[in-house]
């Protein structure tokens, strides 16, 4: 069978394909797969399919505007790249081709906490709008130092994660025994044999860090207690009370990532944030939690235009990004369908990813007849949710 190239890649699936044919599956499965049954990981997708459009014709779309503004500055594109942590275990030097193929489409790049670079390294090298997302570590020593380092090195705004104060139970990642930083043990001796290239790479050079949590407790999978990799170090107390000290200590534009019942909303933007993510962590953490595209809506309600509205999980078409934008959403974060790309072929990946989304974004809103983003509502979806959602405001 001929060997999957990047440039065979006409969808993310593909993008997905060439990463799994190039990783142990362990080590894929760490990027790939969710908690417990994977009934939310599968959902999130699944309801981007079960959405239906009802296209308008006979309008002039011989050209169409993918450009978008948030926070009063200009994007190429209605998405942002979200954090995704341990890229370099994938893909040595994954994170900075994240962050250079988002400048490059002009779009935001959100660097993780559990990233494989430093923040420093990424506004060096992949200049551009950053955002850092910060995760909740016990140690409010080292997350105070991140968060002051990702001001001093100029990152726009900062993303806190506050759907995990415990680690999912990823069975995938019990059952494979995988942990950081990677040991060669009987269960995965023979994933690595299979995939001699990625495997020599990590063997002479040496493994990548974290270096955010650099120093921290080694993060290896307990099988007797069931316990994975992620939640490790995290701190279970986060309150509304410290996160209005964090938007005391923060003084650009507030993320809060990991929203999805409507009753958080209020508190939430009392405390003074800039915008919202509906985000169920991509299935990786609560199973059976609602997809986060059907919880978007409860979340628009109550936001009531007050701030903007991002969505993940589940994107893996330009249709995707255009349905979520017909719900009133302000723009999407890409979380797997570009992680898909820079695991199957580094910055060439990731740019295809965002080519891919881009120009299927740009032929869906041909062929429903809406030219500019603000031209999609609800009014070309087939099951509009109702009246509330037809005017989303900008974005």
């Amino acid at each position: 069978m001929m060997r999957l190239n990047v440039n065979d890649c006409f969808s993310i699936a593909r993008l997905r394909e060439l990463a799994r044919s190039r990783l142990p599956r362990g080590v894929f499965d760490f990027y790939d797969g969710g908690a417990e049954d994977e009934v939310t990981l599968n959902d999130n997708c699944e309801a981007f399919r079960r959405l239906r459009l009802l296209p308008r014709v006979l309008r002039d779309v011989s050209q169409v505007d993918l450009s978008a503004s948030l926070f009063d500055a200009f994007m190429g594109l209605p998405i942002a790249v979200g954090p995704t942590g341990a890229v370099g275990f994938g893909w040595r030097g994954g994170d900075i081709d994240l962050a250079r193929a988002a400048a490059k489409h002009g779009i935001p790049y959100t660097l993780s906490t559990s990233a494989t670079a430093s923040i420093e390294e990424i506004a060096d090298q992949a200049p551009g709008r950053l955002w850092f997302q910060a995760y909740i570590l016990q140690d409010k020593t080292r997350l105070n130092a991140l968060i002051d380092r990702a001001e001093a090195a100029g990152y726009e705004a900062l993303v806190i994660t506050v759907d995990l104060p415990v680690g999912g139970k990823r069975e995938r990642d019990l059952l494979n025994g995988l942990g950081f930083p990677m040991k060669l043990g009987y269960r995965n001796v023979g994933q690595f044999v299979r995939k001699p290239v990625w495997s020599l790479e990590m063997l002479l050079k040496k493994p990548p860090i974290m270096p955010s949590l650099q120093g921290m407790a080694k993060r290896q999978v307990d099988r007797t207690n069931m316990q994975g990799v992620a939640g490790t170090n995290y701190d279970p107390a986060f309150d509304l009370a410290a996160l209005r000290a964090l938007r005391d200590r923060w003084p650009r534009r507030l993320i809060v990532k990991g929203v999805v019942n409507p009753l958080d909303v209020d508190a939430i933007l009392d405390v003074g944030v800039d915008a919202l993510v509906v985000s169920n962590h991509g299935g990786r953490q609560l199973d059976t939690g609602l997809a986060t595209l059907d919880a978007l809506p409860g979340i628009l309600q109550a936001v009531n235009h007050r701030v903007p509205v991002l969505i993940d999980g589940g994107i893996r078409r330009g249709s995707d990004v255009f349905k979520a934008l017909a719900l009133g959403a302000s723009g999407v974060l890409s979380g797997r369908a570009t992680l898909f790309g820079v695991l199957g072929a580094g910055y060439e990946g990731v740019d295809r990813a965002l080519t891919i989304l881009g120009d299927e974004l740009g032929r869906t809103m041909q062929l429903c007849g809406t030219p500019t983003l603000a031209q999609i509502d609800a009014s070309v979806l087939a099951r509009p949710p109702g009246s509330h959602f037809e005017d989303k405001g900008q974005v």
